[in-house]
């Protein structure tokens, strides 16, 4: 089976930084798009940033000139750079892949989530 875990997560002042890794394990061919997303409480679980195979990159708007998104394809590993952190960013963010397991077997995965708590 496929694992994605999250780690970086914690609790930072308004205007801080930090940085969220998730790792993939388990048998697969390969990962094509990755992707971000949070979930705060009482609301819907949301987009952040998504990244290709290739290194294309997407933001929602909200995080756009804050966050980073990147990989490194041989460590099966994605992360999510957070600058200038704000209260609203507070949520547990989730990765997800999507993932070729064989040649013909394709589908989504998700990580167990990561809180990340900003106060002011």
């Amino acid at each position: 089976q496929v694992q994605l875990v999250e780690s970086g997560g914690g609790s930072v002042q308004a205007g801080g930084s930090l940085r969220l890794s998730c790792a993939a394990s388990g048998n697969f061919f390969h990962i094509n798009n990755m992707g971000w997303y949070h979930q705060a409480p009482g609301k819907q679980r949301e987009l952040v940033a998504t990244i290709t195979s290739s290194g294309i990159t997407d933001y929602a708007d909200s995080v756009k000139g804050r966050f980073t998104i990147s990989r490194d394809n041989a460590k099966n590993t994605m992360y999510l750079q957070m600058n200038t952190l704000r209260p609203e960013d507070t949520a547990v963010y989730y990765c997800n892949a999507d993932v070729l397991r064989t040649t013909s077997y394709r589908r989504d995965y998700w990580g167990q989530g990561t809180q990340v708590t900003v106060s002011s």
